[in-house]
């Protein structure tokens, strides 16, 4: 093996174990917000679970806000993943539409139920990292704009600007976007007020039948 190749090796070595001892204290960190929260964490503590001294955590993740943005990251980008999925199957973009809404809304609702200081990770990361809420929220629009486009192309929708509609439609359906930030309502009354608000919209989008001569 050349030296070039050795080194390569060695740097593809170091990478994975500097991603698998990010992946340990990220895990530690998640325990101990959900335990105890984010504010009464300190990185003192998460680097004691690691077993590891508070100066090697810093070499992985500057503050403890970093280290909450990457969990948060984490999550999305499995729920990305997902709703991906669903956005490419091969079915009417009508069906995929609804599926995509409602399914989103059951995973965050649950996820939230299941764990609720994720509401509070999830808070204060969008509020100190904006950007990180921007380019949620801007994969989000892609894969909404995606489904338009498909549906204007098989003629169930007329869709002149899917990604300026697409951005409406988010709009009008953020309330449904991790809803417990915003109401205390179950999720049989949301999911109910996301029916009726998916109806309005696909209502405006659909191709309407002509008029027999």
């Amino acid at each position: 093996m050349s030296l070039t190749g050795t080194a390569s090796a060695k740097d593809g070595i170091k990478d994975g174990v500097k991603t698998e001892t990010r992946g340990q204290i990220m895990e530690a960190a998640k325990r101990r917000f959900s335990h105890f929260g984010y504010g009464k964490t300190t990185m003192a503590e998460v680097a004691a679970d690691c077993a590891m001294s508070p100066g090697n955590l810093y070499r992985f993740f500057p503050g403890k806000l970093d280290i909450a943005e990457a969990i948060a990251l984490e999550g999305e980008n499995a729920r990305r993943e997902e709703m991906e999925r669903l956005a490419a199957e091969p079915r009417g973009a009508r069906a995929r539409l609804f599926d995509f809404f409602f399914r989103e809304l059951r995973m965050t609702y649950r996820k939230l139920e299941e764990d609720p200081r994720t509401a509070e990770i999830t808070r204060l990361v969008a509020r100190e990292r904006p950007t990180f809420s921007e380019s949620i929220l801007a994969a989000e629009r892609a894969l909404i704009a995606r489904i338009l486009y498909d549906g204007h192309s098989t003629g169930e929708f007329f869709i002149e600007k899917p990604k300026h509609t697409a951005e409406m439609i988010q709009s009008a359906t953020l309330k449904f976007r991790f809803p417990q930030l915003w109401s205390a309502e179950p999720l049989s009354q949301l999911e109910w007020e996301l029916e009726g608000v998916l109806g309005l919209i696909i209502e405006g989008i659909a191709v309407q039948p002509r008029a027999s001569a």
